[in-house]
């Protein structure tokens, strides 16, 4: 099973996003989504961003996200 994660794009430097949740930075490619800007939320799937998304929906997946992580603990 594949998973993208919605994060935030906190950095841009080229075709390569630096994107946060959680306090956790990852790179992300933009080839897709050359129209990707600071500040938006992106979901990054093997270091590839592959779909902006709008932050009610970035956050309620990740609010289920977490939920999960914390039953499986």
């Amino acid at each position: 099973m594949c998973l993208a994660i919605p994060m935030k794009i906190i950095a841009i430097d080229g075709m390569v996003a630096t994107a946060e949740v959680d306090g956790v930075t990852r790179q992300a490619r933009l080839d897709l989504l050359p129209e990707a800007h600071l500040g938006d939320f992106i979901l990054v799937h093997a270091g590839l961003a592959i779909s902006r998304v709008d932050e009610e929906d970035a956050n309620a997946t990740l609010d289920l996200l977490r939920k999960l992580a914390d039953e499986i603990q």
